[in-house]
């Protein structure tokens, strides 16, 4: 079943993406809470689209493609809005969806020789650290003496980034592309 809870979850989550950048782009009291209220619901979504679907069997080749998606755009959205604000340097926001790109590319590639790219542990601690940096960064200006945890985690949510993109290339660039190097 292509419509099921998990899948209506992740399009609820790109559905948020809109109302998170509208509200983290305009000015008004207590846009930081309410930036912030949208960005955790949306980042539920997450959390429970992936457990509901594991616990009920109700994993699908939409919802394989689509919960992905949903995360990317999620993320890729608020961070840039949040470059837009100069909350976040661009260069490091940068450095991020590249990552997402090229582990995405390196999806397809996998699919296309009908090999399954299992998510691997720092991939899931770099979505984590990247909720945690969007959140601090989206309330920034309202951390006080705790303003300094904001920058410090976006540098760990990249730097979690780029190791987890490193090692996605590095566990399957040999298996994919060994292939081709013998070719040239």
């Amino acid at each position: 079943m292509i419509v099921n809870l998990p899948n209506v979850l992740s399009l609820v989550r790109i559905l948020l993406v809109p109302l998170l950048v509208a509200v983290l782009l305009t000015k008004f009291e207590g846009k930081e809470f309410v930036g912030l209220g949208v960005f955790l619901l949306a980042s539920l979504t997450d959390f429970l689209d992936g457990f509901i679907a594991r616990r009920r069997k109700m994993v699908t080749k939409l919802g394989k493609l689509l919960d992905p998606a949903a995360d990317k755009i999620l993320n890729s959205a608020a961070l840039i809005a949040l470059v837009e604000i100069d909350l976040a340097p661009a260069w490091m926001v940068v450095a991020i969806i590249a990552r997402e790109f090229a582990v995405s590319a390196l999806r397809s590639v996998a699919a296309s020789d009908n090999v399954v790219m299992a998510a691997i542990a720092s991939a899931k601690i770099k979505t984590v650290t990247q909720m945690v940096a969007i959140s601090l960064l989206i309330i920034y200006e309202r951390l006080g003496s705790f303003e300094h945890l904001a920058p410090l985690s976006l540098w760990v949510a990249m730097l979690t980034s780029l190791y987890s993109g490193f090692e996605y290339f590095f566990r399957l660039g040999p298996r994919l592309f060994g292939s081709d190097r013998a070719k040239s």
